[in-house]
């Protein structure tokens, strides 16, 4: 399978596997991955995910150039036509944390998918770039609009441009990657987040994300306006009164994400 996918403790964990070609994306790849996103939003017993790819050398390197085809469709008849997006990240629409482990290279595509999560963290390793301006083309999932957004636009336009790799130590200077840790420690550290995640209230780290996510497309006095609507669907949770009852207490919460 091009899928490695499992739930355990609360963590869905999603491993590319396409080895053979530094965990490209091949269709089948990519339509599982497309069937798995909206899976993973709609599953209760999901409360953060972790993104890797599989083996020693690459997280993703895009698009599986020798096994892929164009489609046969011009763009026009695709966008307006059947209204298909095929682009990697096209379901990934989730209020859930994303955290994705870079273990080696993430060019292209795969950076693209990278920069879709949330938290994004790497292998010493590592390797960046999104490198299709050297074969004529633009990144086409996100890659211009996120990078941008995440590291600033003269970084941002320095990797676009050139189509130039960057190693770990610089993906983590530029603020691309949160973290480099080594080789070994990296899916131990990468889940090991996630369960201080998961230690949280999960309806409030869902709405925390989502306010981030929306607000960064609202003039701020708007984006204040909604966080305080938020805390107010959240005052009255569930969770929020064992959050109290268990700080009086002193003891670990037991939130059920209600």
């Amino acid at each position: 399978m091009p899928i490695d996918f499992k739930i355990e403790n609360r963590i869905a964990t999603v491993v590319l596997d396409n080895q053979g070609a530094m965990n490209a994306v091949n269709p089948e790849m990519r339509k599982t991955l497309l069937d798995l996103w909206p899976r993973i939003k709609a599953d209760d017993d999901i409360w953060a995910v972790v993104i890797t790819g599989a083996g020693d050398k690459a997280f993703c390197t895009g698009n599986d150039l020798k096994n892929s085809q164009p489609p046969h469709e011009s763009h026009a008849e695709l966008t307006f036509g059947r209204g298909v997006n095929d682009n990697l990240v096209s379901t990934l629409d989730t209020d859930k944390p994303l955290i994705c482990a870079i273990n080696g290279f993430a060019m292209g595509g795969g950076l693209e998918l990278a920069l879709a999560c949330d938290i994004r963290i790497a292998s010493d390793r590592a390797q960046f770039a999104l490198p299709e301006v050297k074969i004529g083309a633009i990144p086409g999932s996100g890659g211009t609009q996120r990078l941008p957004r995440l590291v600033g636009l003269g970084a941002a336009m320095k990797l676009l441009l050139t189509g130039d790799r960057i190693g770990a130590e610089e993906a983590r200077r530029i603020g691309l990657v949160t973290d480099v840790f080594a080789h070994e420690q990296l899916m131990p550290k990468a889940y090991e987040l996630a369960e201080r995640i998961l230690a949280n209230a999960p309806l409030a780290v869902r709405a925390v994300k989502r306010l981030v996510r929306q607000g960064l497309e609202m003039p701020l006095p708007i984006a204040i306006d909604a966080e305080r609507q938020v805390w107010g669907l959240l005052r009255d949770t569930q969770d929020r009164l064992e959050g109290r009852a268990a700080f009086k207490e002193k003891r670990k919460p037991k939130f059920q994400g209600k």
